[in-house]
């Protein structure tokens, strides 16, 4: 066991409550608990308990496709995609070109359409060779099916 260094400022100094000062505790201590009743949580007011809304397999993933199919919205981060564009024209050109984010827009509007092209021919493909399950060969497949100009 370690002893307390002569200055008072050692590891093994251990503080003394001083009887003089005392503190106000910082949140009031309740006299008497009120016993609380058992809460409904995870009920309904019938009593019923309420259940998680469990979905068979592969109907989740059908509701998602769905939701997407209706959407309209860009399905890639704006931000993430410029910085992308801005770093393949700087490998290109070797320059820093300035960037209207209309014209970030008009491209990413224009890529993601590509790749929902290249996904559903892929998904075709995927489905001739009767799989469900899409594959790096069913996108090389639908890539090189649609040309040298699609790309």
């Amino acid at each position: 066991m370690s002893t307390p260094s002569p200055s008072g400022k050692g590891k093994g100094r251990v503080k003394q409550p001083n009887p003089t000062k005392r503190q106000a505790p910082s949140t009031p201590v309740p006299s008497a608990r009120r016993q609380s009743t058992p809460s409904s949580a995870g009920s309904t007011q019938s009593g019923t308990p309420v259940v998680k809304r469990r979905y068979k397999p592969g109907n989740k993933a059908l509701l998602e496709i769905r939701r997407y199919q209706k959407s309209t919205e860009l399905l890639l981060r704006k931000l993430p995609f410029a910085r992308l564009v801005r770093e393949i024209q700087m490998n290109f050109s070797g320059h820093q070109f300035r960037w209207q984010s209309s014209a970030l827009l008009a491209l990413q509007e224009a890529a993601e359409a590509h790749l929902i092209r290249i996904f559903e021919d892929a998904t075709l493909c995927s489905i001739h060779a009767k799989r469900v399950t899409l594959m790096v060969k069913d996108i090389q497949l639908a890539r090189r099916i649609r040309g040298r100009e699609h790309e």
